[in-house]
């Protein structure tokens, strides 16, 4: 089932609540890949703010022992604040 443009979502998932709680508890993005035996592009995936298995989630909340809702959060698709996405700077002379 596809959608047209005026019925896309405007709402996304954010992992920032994720990468908080790693630098909180001092773990590693190749730490938590290990501990939770997720690949790396699923790391890097969850760093560009993209979709990844619900395992993984489930995976990554076993490795830390907290609930979903810990490492993940529905947002506004214009709110979205991806840590690893380049912020875009115009330059004009």
């Amino acid at each position: 089932m596809s959608k047209s443009d005026s019925q896309k979502l405007n709402v996304r998932f954010s992992y920032n609540k994720l990468w908080k709680l790693l630098i909180d508890r001092g773990v590693k993005k190749k730490e938590l890949a290990e501990k939770a035996n997720i690949s790396t592009t699923s790391i890097a995936k969850l760093g560009r703010g993209g979709n990844v298995n619900t395992e993984v989630l489930l995976r990554i909340c076993d490795a830390l022992e907290c609930n979903i809702e810990d490492i993940v959060e529905i947002v506004d698709d214009k709110s979205v604040n991806c840590p690893n996405k380049p912020e875009v700077v115009y330059v004009t002379n």
